[in-house]
């Protein structure tokens, strides 16, 4: 079994430094629960399509199915958590619900995502 050594066994080279980069990660801790917790809810390759597809335009859930093969059920309860999140939107139109990207930002994230994952697959 190995012996983790106590923080304050480590020596430290760079008190001001350690002092500085503890100061900021606490000013960001709860923030940093919460982009864990958006990053969890991003977590799934199918609520990834789904905010890419609607990336396209809107749709309906039935569209949204058949776009990724899933059922209307299975289709309805990730858009139900990505709606929860706050990202997408619907609009009504009679019987109809349409589904629509509610952040720019988070869009704008995600192919930040896709373009880094690009690069280092093409180390």
């Amino acid at each position: 079994m190995r012996h983790t050594p106590e923080p304050s066994a480590i020596p430290c080279f760079d008190h001001i430094a350690v002092a500085r980069t503890k100061r900021k990660l606490a000013e960001d801790s709860d923030r940093l629960e919460t982009l864990a917790k958006a990053y969890k809810q991003l977590g799934s390759p199918t609520r990834l399509k789904i905010l890419l597809a609607l990336s396209q335009g809107e749709l309906c859930v039935c569209d949204i199915a058949h776009v990724l093969g899933l059922s209307m059920a299975a289709t309805s309860h990730q858009l139900k958590m990505l709606r929860d999140q706050g990202w997408i939107r619907t609009r009504h139109d009679g019987k109809m619900v349409y589904y629509h990207l509610n952040s720019k930002e988070l869009l704008q994230a995600l192919k930040n995502g896709l373009g880094f994952l690009n690069a280092r697959l093409a180390r």
